[in-house]
């Protein structure tokens, strides 16, 4: 009988125990949350729709992504090269009332094939057919040929529309 006293005493304390380290705890005031993450593919864009009273916005490192403001508080964030940065929004008094992290990933597409020929890499996208793409990371011969080729596609097809 002693013994069961006993075990049931230090299972009584133990119990309290985890009460009070319980109640401590709860009333820790709580930790600053993480910011909330947006994920973007490289060259891909996201919508954000903003808080009201928005005045400023602020991105950390413009090589990653890229924030235009649009009518109706919509932001539009662009992934522009890989990594992470974070995205502010402040109130005309200079408050913060948007953070976010905004990370931008490589190119979350199946069709993708990176072919590396040495230290030479080159990027297709192949749905159905294999085509050249720019991909950030590409080797500069083959990036700047596929960048003049796509220019002067674009240049040709503006040349073509004549205004009325």
């Amino acid at each position: 009988m002693s013994v069961l006293s006993g075990r049931c005493g230090q299972l009584f304390g133990i119990g309290l125990s985890l009460l009070l380290v319980q109640g401590i705890i709860g009333s820790l005031p709580a930790q600053a949350a993480q910011p909330e993450t947006i994920i973007i593919n490289l060259d891909e864009a996201h919508i954000e729709h903003l808080p009201d009273r928005v005045a400023t916005i602020v991105l950390g490192n413009p090589l990653i992504a890229d924030a235009t403001l649009q009518s109706g508080a919509v932001l539009v964030v662009t992934g522009k090269g890989y990594g992470e940065t974070n995205l502010l929004a402040l109130d005309r008094a200079g408050q913060i009332i948007l953070y976010k992290t905004v990370r931008v990933m490589g190119p979350g597409t199946q069709d993708i094939v990176v072919v590396y020929k040495g230290v030479e890499r080159e990027t297709y996208s192949c749905s159905p057919n294999c085509q050249r793409r720019i991909t950030l990371g590409d080797s500069p011969a083959y990036f700047s040929a596929n960048l003049t080729e796509g220019t002067a596609r674009t240049g040709q097809a503006q040349g073509a529309v004549q205004p009325r």
